[in-house]
């Protein structure tokens, strides 16, 4: 098993894993953590730690990160380069974390590096646009 931990500023991270639960069910090897105003890269490391003795990180720990350089993924980065068994991916949103919960119900063994793909190709494919000019209109629609 492989832990997750969605780190960002604010709530975003409480909230986001709120929205995955709505559709994915309750998560037990999952930890949001926060940074809030007044706190630094000390506090959240320290938060860090405190989810990851909560989790089964048999087989490694992604950390899901809001921001690239940011606060909480520059304390992500003082674990990640500890352990060999964790990786960060920036840029978190809601299809990237069902992806990697959904993951989580595989057993098997896992590749952090894999996983650190497989998240960044689901927050990727999550990102869609849409307008009417793009519509085609299908000339059985038209009787």
């Amino acid at each position: 098993m492989f832990g997750i931990i969605v780190g960002t500023h604010g709530i975003f991270a409480e909230e986001i894993l709120k929205s995955c639960e709505m559709i994915c069910g309750e998560q037990k090897n999952v930890q949001s953590v926060t940074l809030v105003p007044g706190e630094g890269l000390d506090d959240v490391v320290k938060k860090y730690e405190a989810a990851i003795a909560e989790l089964d990180c048999t087989d490694g720990l992604l950390f899901l990160n809001d921001l690239f350089g940011g606060s909480p993924y520059n304390a992500a980065c003082r674990l990640v380069a500890e352990n060999e068994a964790y990786g960060i991916v920036t840029g978190v949103n809601l299809p990237m974390l069902i992806e990697m919960v959904s993951t989580q119900c595989v057993s098997g063994k896992y590749d952090i590096l894999a996983l650190m793909e497989q998240a960044c190709e689901a927050g990727k494919n999550g990102i869609q646009g849409f307008h009417v000019s793009k519509m085609e209109v299908d000339k059985d629609d038209d009787l």
